[in-house]
């Protein structure tokens, strides 16, 4: 490199303690030659300090990436690398590979508006493998098709931004996969701006059945979700289908971005997304505690009429609540009730359901209930019975070995006892 080397390129070649974050961008290597850049990627390689690296512009296009990384192949310090590049290809990720397998300590990639397209992210993510990577964000680099391999792929993601690339419902499928693993990590998956359906929402709401790690859903921007595609996210969040579908819903999710409030949408599409986010902020109360977020749907939206009847239009539910309930349970029913939402909501439960309630009472098993009593009690009374007719057989066996001497000896003490009591 000349003279004109910049203060913090210097810096990054002495080992500044000092400097951690280096901007790198077309000012910075305007007179850099291949070599020049290549002597910057051994320098970087070699500082122990630098945690943050962001390279911009003519900085971050194929042909200078090209010799940066040829002399940046490992480091050891470097945590986080943004790459805003004027021409970044597919070729400019396979650069920067070695880089990417090399680097012990980094944990967060942004690529953002360049020209990756699919082959360059799945060359990522096939570089990231075993990395520490959390975070990969990759927004606007032409994304369609991704292929992951559910076994190897990113096992400490957290974060995965995808926003406003071309992804459907095949990106979805590929995408589930990381879900649908039973040690997933991932926390924040944005999907907005991409050409996701209600096909798509279908993938990923099935993968999310029985998922337990994410938190965020970022799906705004997809013109392509209809009222099907949302209600398949409220059954996500609330399945009114019955008590037992509500008390298995997702009870972890607590962000789910759609399209923002309009005042000028069907009633429909305004009361679907305020219903999921009831049950997101259900599960945001009870983080950590699904079985606690579960019970308070069923009581808050199961339990009351008003609520419960709008979810079940919306879900297209025609069945009654009550019919799952053992009548033997009524009782504890009508208290949640009274105590959670009122008298009124009280006597609306039991005005609409007790009749039917004693109409669903298995009549043969109260029956036998009932002959199971009176049998207990029979056996209850015999065991008397029985105790008694022993010390009756007692007292006669006595009797039956006394003679008329012993009478007699009785009668003359008897009489004896009399006459000292008169004197």
């Amino acid at each position: 490199m000349d003279g004109e080397d910049s203060d913090p390129l210097r810096r990054i070649k002495e080992n500044d303690p000092s400097l951690t974050s280096l901007f790198v961008g077309a000012d910075e290597i305007q007179n850099f030659t291949n070599e020049d850049l290549e002597e910057l990627g051994r320098d970087i390689s070699n500082n122990t300090h630098l945690t943050d690296l962001d390279l911009h512009g003519d900085a971050a296009g194929d042909q200078s990436l090209s010799f940066l990384f040829r002399g940046l192949a490992r480091s050891s310090s470097i945590k986080s690398l943004f790459c805003c590049p004027n021409d970044l290809s597919a070729a400019g990720v396979q650069s920067m590979v070695p880089f990417l397998q090399n680097a012990d300590n980094l944990v967060y990639l942004k690529v953002y508006i360049s020209d990756i397209q699919s082959e360059g992210f799945n060359l990522l993510l096939r570089a990231l493998r075993n990395s520490l990577v959390g975070r990969l964000e990759c927004k606007r680099c032409g994304i369609d098709l991704i292929e992951i391999d559910s076994e190897n792929t990113l096992n400490n993601l957290t974060q995965l931004n995808l926003n406003h690339n071309f992804i459907n419902a095949d990106g979805c499928r590929e995408l589930a996969k990381l879900l649908q693993r039973g040690d997933s990590t991932l926390q924040y998956l944005h999907l907005g701006d991409n050409e996701i359906g209600d096909d798509g929402v279908e993938i990923l709401v099935d993968a999310l059945q029985s998922n337990t790690s994410l938190i965020h859903l970022g799906l705004e921007g997809n013109d392509g979700i209809s009222n099907r595609g949302q209600i398949l996210l409220l059954k996500l969040v609330n399945d009114v289908s019955s008590i037992n579908a509500t008390l298995q819903s997702n009870h972890t999710l607590r962000e789910v971005l759609l399209k923002d409030w309009d005042p000028e949408e069907t009633v429909d599409v305004n009361e679907i997304q305020q219903q999921i986010n009831y049950a997101l902020h259900t599960n945001d109360n009870h983080r950590n505690h699904p079985e606690a977020a579960g019970r308070e749907k069923v009581v808050w939206t199961q339990l009351h009429s008003v609520r419960r009847a709008a979810l079940y239009r919306l879900q297209e539910v025609n069945h009654s609540v009550y019919s799952e309930i053992d009548p033997l349970h009524l009782p504890e029913v009508l208290s949640l009730i009274g105590r959670h939402h009122g008298q009124g909501e009280l006597y609306l439960t039991l005005k609409s359901s007790i009749a039917g309630l004693f109409t669903r009472v298995n009549m043969k098993q109260c029956i036998q209930n009932e002959v199971a009593l009176y049998e207990a009690r029979i056996a209850w009374h015999r065991a008397i019975i029985e105790e008694q007719e022993a010390k009756l057989k007692e007292l006669n066996a006595r009797l039956a070995t006394m003679d008329d001497s012993d009478q007699d000896k009785v009668v003359d003490t008897e009489v004896h006892n009399n006459k000292r009591r008169r004197l």
